[in-house]
């Protein structure tokens, strides 16, 4: 009886360890995403997302994990419960929201077409009229391609990667990208991007909703009021200012 008893109170300490090391496992979009994401030659994650994700996950007392996952199989990853959240510039729209929940927003930045400098491409449907319009999958820039491209451009192409089509764009294979606008700064600022420029911002609060915020299983309430707390901290403590100012001279919150 002592025996069974004695397995039993070790298999509760056992039990209580586990969930007592149980890690948050963010996922992020497995391709290079900066200055949201990226990883050094040494395989370190860098960018304001990774410092702002460490950041929250110190506030609310957590340890959590970087899971890389492809972007067009992030929900499903989240759904399935390979990952707990999506940490990953994924904006808040009705539409996800009929499938997965989200924090209150932890940044805001507008969407944009990037064209090469001298194009007569202005973000209209007119202006992208037979012309080939490149957009990452399953992103809220390739709907509004959808919804205001479609019957005027020539093709909405679709890449699994947000520098597949920056690449295409320079090479000439298409003729105007849609993203964020932030997003595109890198390249915009590197040798190859010489070439191109934002030539208009685009506007559509149904289409890429109200700003980025963690991505959660419905009925996870107890991890989103966890995540709503932490991004309140870090606000008022001056952590995220002290993180956003490394990337930006301008509010990354937004209003």
């Amino acid at each position: 009886m002592k025996a069974i008893l004695r397995t039993v109170l070790a298999a509760a300490l056992v039990a209580g360890a586990g969930q007592a090391s149980a890690e948050i496992k963010l996922g992020l979009d497995s391709a290079p995403y900066p200055p949201f994401a990226d990883q050094d030659a040494s395989g370190n994650r860098t960018g304001f997302e990774i410092e702002l994700g460490n950041a929250i996950c110190e506030a609310m007392g957590e340890e959590c994990v970087w899971t890389p996952i492809a972007w067009d199989g992030i929900i499903p990853a989240l759904t399935s419960k390979k990952i707990d959240a999506i940490f990953a510039s994924m904006s808040i729209t009705p539409e996800r929201m009929e499938t997965i929940d989200f924090s209150n927003k932890y940044y805001n930045t507008p969407a944009a077409i990037v064209a090469p400098k001298g194009s007569e491409i202005d973000g209209s449907a007119e202006s992208v009229a037979g012309k080939i319009v490149g957009v990452q999958v399953s992103t809220t820039h390739a709907n509004y391609a959808d919804k205001y491209y479609a019957d005027s451009a020539a093709e909405i192409k679709t890449y699994q990667a947000f520098d597949e089509h920056n690449a295409d764009l320079v090479a000439g294979r298409i003729d105007a990208v849609v993203g964020d606008s932030l997003a595109f700064s890198d390249f915009l600022s590197s040798e190859a991007g010489a070439c191109c420029e934002i030539v208009g911002t685009l506007n559509d609060e149904e289409v890429f909703g109200e700003g980025v915020g963690v991505g959660l299983r419905k009925g996870d309430d107890e991890l989103k009021a966890k995540f709503n707390a932490a991004i309140k901290q870090v606000r008022e403590d001056g952590t995220y200012d002290e993180i956003a100012k490394k990337y930006f001279d301008f509010d990354i919150f937004g209003g």
